[in-house]
């Protein structure tokens, strides 16, 4: 944090003198025109959210890279963007939004350790807790949080796990800034990660409001809130337009591309209008560290009158710092050989950028090595008719080309392993009228995620209907061929992960007793082996129709309703628990 100055350089002089990204220009808010105090507060805010452990320079989808390839983000080049323009700001703040946890062989291997320890090196402001940072259980959680030596946020966690009560707080105030920095987390934690079964993540709305009233009362060096949330790009907005005295949202969870880029989902930063019709700012910057978030902001007490920056992107022309490059490309070297190995090859690129939409390729090609998988070893009655994942628990794409052991870990990092589950026709519509509304037919409450399935099923949804009436029509194809409605009273046979059996994504009823077979990444490299090379493409498994008169009915299994929720399908964003459960032997592999 740099130390405040007593005076400050105009934000329009700031313009001049620092080197913005192309796309940025000095924009004023509404706010500017009001009667304003003689003394604006100008602060630069530093961010980035869902790193999900990408500590070197990767592919913009997540897996390793070469020079040749493009190289993209990686904390030696973040570390040296912020250097570069911190040195110019009087007053900064370097800010993390979560989800440090999980997605590449260095937290596979190291698990907190080495993130703790970057952590602490680029010396951030304020850490706030995302979803899976719970995906080893809060004792784990409290070990990783005590090796840091920066503040962590989340004002709607309440924990009793000692070291997590301890450590995290709601709130933290820089008196040199007059600002309170306040953190939330998804509410979805407990069905995508693994907290304590007494833990409870609170309404993120209510809770911002109640801390952010509380310390406009209580802490007299407090002229402004930031909020910082891991809860997604949607629900900010959410919270934004139903809260008042925040005017500064910094997000995470929903990997949202924000900017004037192609394919950006919103503008940097997207301003909404909060409860009292006041302007209110709302950043994000992505995933994996591709991008550096950076915003310039003029407040005049706790409103925005002013702002200018844009999102970073940290290629291959970005600086970069080499000792804290060559420190982490040093910690690769116990599993590099391991991850390098070579298990087969795919003629065409296994797409995950689009599994939380549609069908996508490495959603169709994992799901067909588990179908796969159990039908070489069951028979008759007991093989299943087909496969469904979650679409979260796809990571990354996998390039054309060989395909290493890293690849697929990197894709599938979770150690999830696969399981049978037997349900009628009747709860199987159900099942997916319920991810096609985004409301559990069983429950009530929120699905967290898109799915993808295996071959052999066909899923058709108009996302026009009301909720509770999107599935059009779900088929199975019969060992002949032939392709028909699904049978009501008919019992089918499906293969499945055990955190989805287990209730995970809020997909499938949770089962109290669960049969874990073969690990995933075990499952897809035997796989990859017997297709190699590799060729797969979209198939028409799941499919948008504008018909609108459903051929299979919700609520035939009698096992509940989606009344009195209200929630419906916004973008499916949440992500599976749990670390690899075949880390074990990967350690093993690597010690050998």
């Amino acid at each position: 944090m740099r130390p405040s100055s007593p005076s400050f350089l105009a934000l329009s002089t700031l313009v001049c003198l620092l080197p913005f990204v192309a796309a940025e220009d000095y924009l004023v808010s509404r706010n500017v025109h009001l009667q304003r105090r003689a003394d604006p507060f100008n602060i630069t805010l530093f961010h980035v959210n869902d790193i999900h452990a990408h500590l070197d320079e990767i592919r913009t989808s997540g897996t390793d890279c070469t020079p040749a390839q493009g190289c993209y983000g990686g904390y030696a080049r973040i570390k040296a963007a912020v250097e570069e323009r911190r040195g110019d700001s009087n007053n900064s703040l370097l800010l993390n939004m979560g989800d440090e946890f999980q997605g590449t062989m260095f937290y596979t291997f190291y698990g907190g350790e080495k993130t703790a320890e970057v952590l602490n090196e680029l010396e951030f402001d304020a850490l706030t807790l995302g979803n899976h940072e719970f995906d080893m259980g809060e004792e784990y959680l409290g070990q990783f949080l005590n090796n840091l030596t920066i503040p962590v946020l989340s004002a709607n966690l309440e924990s009793t796990e000692p070291a997590v009560n301890e450590t995290v707080k709601p709130y933290h105030v820089y008196p040199e800034y007059n600002v309170a920095l306040i953190g939330v987390t998804t509410q979805t934690t407990p069905s995508i990660s693994n907290p304590n079964d007494d833990t409870v993540f609170h309404d993120p709305i209510a809770v911002a409001q109640s801390w952010a009233d509380y310390v406009y009362e209580n802490e007299p060096d407090v002229e402004r809130v930031i909020l910082m949330t891991h809860i997604g790009y949607e629900q900010d907005i959410e919270l934004a337009q139903k809260t008042r005295g925040i005017h500064m949202i910094l997000g995470g969870h929903s990997h949202t591309l924000l900017g004037d880029m192609e394919d950006a989902e919103g503008k940097y930063p997207t301003i909404v209008e909060n409860a009292d019709g006041e302007e209110v700012f709302i950043v994000t910057a992505w995933r994996y560290g591709v991008y550096l978030g950076y915003i310039e902001v003029e407040f005049d007490g706790k409103k925005v009158i002013a702002y200018t920056g844009g999102p970073i992107m940290l290629d291959n022309t970005t600086a970069i710092d080499n000792e804290l490059d060559a420190k982490i490309k040093g910690w690769r070297g116990p599993f590099e050989e391991f991850a390098s190995e070579v298990m087969g090859e795919t003629e065409v690129e296994l797409d995950q950028s689009t599994c939380q939409q549609q069908e996508c390729t490495l959603g169709n090609f994992m799901c067909d090595a588990m179908l796969w998988a159990r039908s070489n070893s069951s028979t008759g009655d007991a093989a299943p008719s087909f496969c469904v994942i979650n679409a979260g628990g796809i990571r990354a794409t996998i390039a054309a080309g060989n395909i290493t052991r890293g690849d697929v870990l990197t894709a599938f990092p979770f150690g999830n392993t696969i399981t049978d589950l037997t349900y009628t026709g009747a709860e199987l519509i159900d099942v997916f009228e319920g991810v096609a509304s985004g409301v559990s037919q069983f429950n009530g409450e929120e699905v967290t995620s898109f799915v993808q399935v295996s071959k052999g099923v066909r899923i058709s949804y108009n996302e026009n209907n009301e909720a509770g009436s999107r599935l059009i029509n779900l088929e199975v194809q019969s060992e002949g061929g032939e392709w028909a409605s699904i049978e009501a009273d008919k019992e089918y046979t499906i293969v499945t992960l055990d955190f989805l059996a287990g209730g995970g994504d809020n997909i499938f009823p949770a089962e109290s007793e669960i049969i874990s077979l073969q690990t995933q990444d075990e499952v897809l490299i035997a796989y990859i082996a017997d297709q190699s090379p590799v060729q797969i493409g979209i198939e028409g498994r799941i499919v948008k129709t504008e018909d609108t008169e459903p051929v299979v009915t919700a609520g035939a299994s009698g096992e509940g309703d989606s009344e009195g929720s209200g929630a419906e399908g916004k973008g499916f964003t949440s992500q599976p628990s749990s670390l690899l459960a075949g880390a074990a032997a990967f350690m093993a592999a690597v010690a050998l």
